[in-house]
């Protein structure tokens, strides 16, 4: 991308309080310095930054693109039932399809509905951010819904940012966000033995300096030093809170669509779609790791 072509970038915004539509740049091209910084500086400020008209870039691109952003995980090993082609992709890439081959699946997360949440903050180190990139997309349903942990925070009551101010929060590692046991654990009945990592409810973003609620996903969850009613019911309330449709923005998928989100400042949940029709997407995940 040439000096003269940064100029043109744009970031319009599409949700009250998250997300911006990126127009002026084609991501298979290379980007200058300019370009890098003023997408980070959107990425910042928005959230969640969506590239349009991209069906041309390959999965070497996608990977390209996102090394702009830091050092890129490895995913995880396909099960066994999942089909051998899901590992036969550059190592970056993960699958998200409903597709089978020969009744096998070449993705994860099938069809269904996945609840709210943020990517792995059930590990010690989540992942910074993901780029997903859609391929082949539903005629209706499957969109995904993002919202703004920031603005949740922000308008907390007083009382309430005091009262977590100094609390933690167990993220439950037994389930995935579609409800379905990981394999090696044990199904929680009791969110006082969830096994998983230990974040605090409310946190300071290491870029920005601004203060944002981190919630992880609902299920299990548990806050160490309360009893399990008073965990349940602080836990309830700001999950109610920040979940309001005004912090809330949806995407609506066409294919050649790329969604990049900041995973530390995020939540995100996925429409059921009918199980007929296919859905291929390609992610990318940005390590939260020194570079």
């Amino acid at each position: 991308m040439t000096h003269a072509a940064t100029q043109q970038l744009r970031a319009i915004p599409l949700g009250e309080t998250i997300g911006a539509q990126i127009d002026g740049i084609d991501l298979a091209s290379p980007l200058d310095d300019q370009a890098v910084a003023f997408l980070k500086d959107a990425w910042d400020r928005h959230l969640v930054l969506r590239f349009r008209s991209q069906a041309h870039l390959s999965l070497q691109g996608h990977i390209a693109f996102s090394r702009h952003f830091g050092a890129l995980d490895k995913r995880p090993i396909a099960s066994k039932a999942m089909h051998a082609s899901a590992q036969e992709l550059p190592e970056e890439i993960a699958v998200i399809s409903n597709v089978k081959i020969d009744e096998q699946p070449i993705g994860g997360l099938g069809d269904g509905e996945s609840v709210w949440h943020a990517d792995m903050t059930y590990n010690p180190m989540p992942p910074r951010a993901a780029l997903l990139h859609a391929h082949e997309v539903p005629a209706s349903g499957g969109d995904t819904q993002f919202l703004n942990l920031y603005a949740a925070y922000e308008s907390l009551p007083t009382e309430l940012k005091q009262t977590i101010a100094a609390l933690e929060c167990i993220h439950d590692a037994s389930l995935n966000s579609a409800g379905e046991l990981r394999l090696g654990f044990e199904r929680v009945t009791d969110p006082r033995h969830t096994v998983g990592a230990r974040h605090p409810l409310a946190r300071t973003h290491p870029v920005t300096g601004r203060k944002s609620l981190y919630l992880g996903r609902r299920r299990n969850a548990y806050i160490p030093g309360l009893s399990l009613a008073d965990s349940e019911d602080l836990l309830d309330t700001l999950w109610a809170h920040a979940t309001q449709d005004a912090f809330t923005w949806r995407q609506q998928w066409q294919a050649g669509d790329l969604v990049a989100w900041d995973n530390r400042v995020t939540l995100h949940r996925r429409d059921a779609f009918d199980p007929h029709a296919r859905r291929l997407m390609y992610r990318t995940q940005v390590s939260d790791r020194a570079l």
